[in-house]
């Protein structure tokens, strides 16, 4: 006899949650524009040039106000720049390594920067992408993207490797026959020959 409310079957065992991967925040091709708290970064970092403050601080706001970034399914473009126009396209297969930092002051705006390397051998980044406060989700964004394109590189280079492969043994296999029928020719032509000499 038990105490103290209904008897209740006890639950079988729960099955293993499996972390759900967050989705990009973005569909692809967007235009992206940083958020308002890059603008204080860069007034802040302004402050750090003393005397040039005002100027330096006007090429950044310029630039914050200018700054776009946009994505699609071949890779991504960085635009900037009213009387100097600047911009950088990257494809995703042209991605080499992706690094994410960010010092105390973007810390505590939520922002980070994503240095974006190709194999040109520069110790710069290609790309910087600033003030994105969803940097991880672009981050992964950027690496699914990199790794999707050297998968699909790497299909069609055993595709073409195994149609290649097949071609080759077509045309040995060509070549065989056509030996053969050579050589029956040549074995056809003497045969008749030796009869008409007989005849």
């Amino acid at each position: 006899m038990t105490l103290g409310g209904p008897v209740t079957s006890s639950p079988g065992p729960k099955p293993a949650l499996v972390p759900a991967r967050p989705a990009s925040p973005w569909k692809l091709p967007t235009v992206l524009q940083p958020h308002s708290s890059l603008l204080t970064n860069y007034l802040l970092g302004s402050l750090l040039a003393g005397p040039g403050f005002p100027i330096l601080a006007l090429l950044r706001y310029f630039k914050f106000h200018t700054l776009r970034y946009e994505l699609d399914e071949e890779g991504i473009t960085m635009r900037w720049g009213i009387l100097f126009r600047r911009e950088v396209s990257l494809t995703y297969a042209r991605i080499q390594d992706i690094h994410l930092s960010s010092h105390v002051v973007e810390r505590w705006l939520g922002l980070a920067r994503i240095q974006i390397q190709t194999a040109s051998g520069s110790a710069q980044a290609e790309i910087t992408i600033e003030g994105i406060q969803d940097f991880e989700a672009m981050r992964d964004l950027l690496y699914s993207k990199m790794r999707g394109t050297r998968d699909r590189g790497t299909a069609e280079a055993k595709s073409s490797a195994l149609a290649s492969g097949e071609s080759e043994a077509l045309t040995s296999a060509l070549r065989e026959v056509a030996a053969e029928v050579r050589a029956l020719r040549q074995e056809l032509g003497a045969r008749t020959a030796k009869e008409r000499a007989d005849e």
